[in-house]
């Protein structure tokens, strides 16, 4: 019985701790969560596990002011790929990144797990900012 009482308590803690989260906090865990899991299926191998990147070939996402002066085209560098050179974290890469045929809710989760991992802040990444994005591709 007195386990019942004891289950029942934590039941309600836990119900009550998740009520206390506001629509945008749900949201963001729910983003970043997914966007572990796409990351460690598509991005990791190159990436790395921490965000480290490859030596001179391939770049760290590690670097907060490359994501933010960038933020309205990695929706195109995810789904297109990236040709040519480019400055990361003050270290030049010339290597090409290819394409990935995800979805654009896919992109919005990696996105906002990317710029929010590996000492990056940068909030939600949604799927209608992805959308709006990948209209404007080039």
């Amino acid at each position: 019985m007195k386990l019942k009482v004891i289950g029942i308590i934590a039941i309600l803690l836990v119900v009550i701790g998740a009520s206390c989260q506001s629509d945008d906090q749900i949201e963001f865990k729910r983003y970043y969560s997914g966007g572990s899991l796409v990351y460690q299926q598509h991005c990791q191998n190159c990436h790395g596990d921490k965000g480290q990147g490859l030596s001179s070939l391939i770049p760290p996402l590690t670097d907060s002011t490359f994501l933010k002066q960038n933020k309205a085209v990695l929706a195109c560098f995810v789904k297109n790929g990236l040709k040519g050179k480019i400055t990361v974290a003050s270290r030049s890469f010339d290597d090409q990144m290819q394409p990935d045929d995800i979805a654009p809710l896919e992109i919005a989760k990696v996105l906002t797990y990317v710029t929010n991992s590996f000492g990056n802040k940068m909030g939600t990444v949604t799927l209608q900012q992805v959308q709006d994005d990948l209209k404007n591709c080039q």
